[in-house]
């Protein structure tokens, strides 16, 4: 899907200390907890795709059912970064 589409949102809704740890190359991070604040002013296009990730899965489709609950469209739970196998990057200042 990141490949067919040139234009799209990777959203990282783990924690910041989980983020600046590794995440994959572009991602925003909003953590999950923070969706419900954040979203409307972070996410203003509710058209855009927005592909979802956290650890697991678990906080990506808690998080992606908000979004859509908020009235998102195009909104995809991507799973999780544990099963990622492409290459992340990690913050610099660890």
């Amino acid at each position: 899907m990141m490949t067919k589409n040139k234009s799209y949102i990777l959203l990282d809704v783990r924690t910041e200390e989980e983020f600046k740890e590794r995440h994959i190359k572009g991602a925003v991070l909003i953590p999950d907890f923070q969706i419900k604040q954040r979203a409307e002013t972070e996410l203003t296009d509710k058209n855009a795709l927005i592909l979802i990730y956290c650890r697991s899965g678990r906080r990506s489709a808690n998080s992606a059912r908000r979004l859509i609950e908020m009235g998102y469209t195009n909104v995809y739970d991507f799973g999780g970064i544990i099963d990622w196998p492409y290459d992340t990057v990690r913050d610099k200042s660890l």
